[in-house]
């Protein structure tokens, strides 16, 4: 038997998990000192409250998981005689998969008949909830580890996202984001435009100044490089901003007709912990992903 692995960073919740037959790893981040896990510490992500305490300046954390929690994932499957296929969230915006990689090492000493598959989005949040949603369905559908993983070689890169964040003080602390001048960006209101590059790593692409202007820019990004946008989902990620998000979906929605199936996620607080409130930004099916 083959198991499906997802992480929360991908902004898989337990009910989507249990919907597509996945297992959902909790992705922690920190606030005064304590480690908090994602539906394990609590049961329902309240994004207001989360995303007001940064408001408040509030600095969240996040921090990588050990090998010993990846193998008190992964061990009970391997145990009990099946295969596991993860598909997570960019490796290269973290080091936490050098630790899964230790603990996969160690496990397949102990359980050598067992075989690991895993699939790199590239991608954190929506984008990568995208692609793990089109990877559980194959999956759900029969289809085997080799051919899922067979798809995301060429698919993981026709899935696009771009953003940005209303408080580049959050990006400016993390580090993860190239090209990124948080301070002159906060006090004359310009707003970079980011997207997960093919390296999966968070870069700037042009900067607007206002948020009208901003979501103009990032349409037209989606014009530029959509590819069948109209049969496939289209999702639109907010941190606690839906009406920002709404406003997006209606330029979108104008420009690719009212049929566009689009869903509002709000994004899981480690990803939020780094774009801080008032992000929003949208994910969908490309032509290509940009370099």
């Amino acid at each position: 038997m083959l198991v499906f692995f997802t992480d929360s960073d991908c902004d898989i919740t337990p009910q989507m998990a249990k919907q597509y037959n996945m297992e959902l790893i909790s992705m922690p981040y920190i606030i005064d000192g304590k480690e908090i896990y994602p539906y394990v510490d609590w049961e329902q992500f309240d994004g207001h409250e989360f995303y007001q305490q940064l408001r408040n300046k509030v600095m969240p954390q996040t921090c990588a998981l050990s090998p010993e929690d990846y193998k008190k994932y992964f061990e009970p499957h391997f145990a009990a005689g099946n295969d596991i296929l993860y598909v997570h969230f960019s490796a290269a915006m973290t080091g936490t998969f050098n630790a899964m990689r230790l603990a996969i090492e160690e496990l397949q000493q102990q359980y050598p008949e067992r075989k690991f598959y895993s699939i790199d989005t590239k991608a954190i949040t929506i984008l990568s909830r995208l692609i793990v949603e089109e990877a559980a369905i194959m999956y759900n559908n029969g289809a085997t580890a080799e051919q899922i993983v067979e798809w995301a070689n060429t698919e993981v890169d026709k899935f696009a996202v771009y953003f940005y964040a209303d408080d580049l003080s959050f990006f400016r602390r993390s580090g993860r984001v190239s090209n990124l001048a948080a301070t002159m960006g906060n006090l004359i209101g310009i707003h970079p435009v980011l997207h997960m590059n093919r390296e999966g790593k968070m870069q700037t692409l042009t900067k607007a100044q206002g948020r009208r202007k901003t979501i103009k820019k990032i349409v037209s990004y989606v014009e530029e490089y959509q590819q069948d946008i109209q049969n496939h989902k289209v999702i639109v990620g907010h941190c606690d901003a839906l009406d920002l998000a709404k406003m997006l979906a209606d330029q979108l929605i104008e420009r690719f007709g009212e049929g566009l199936n689009i869903e509002f996620v709000e994004v899981n607080p480690t990803t939020g912990s780094h774009c801080g409130p008032d992000t929003i930004g949208v994910a969908f099916h490309a032509r290509e992903r940009q370099e």
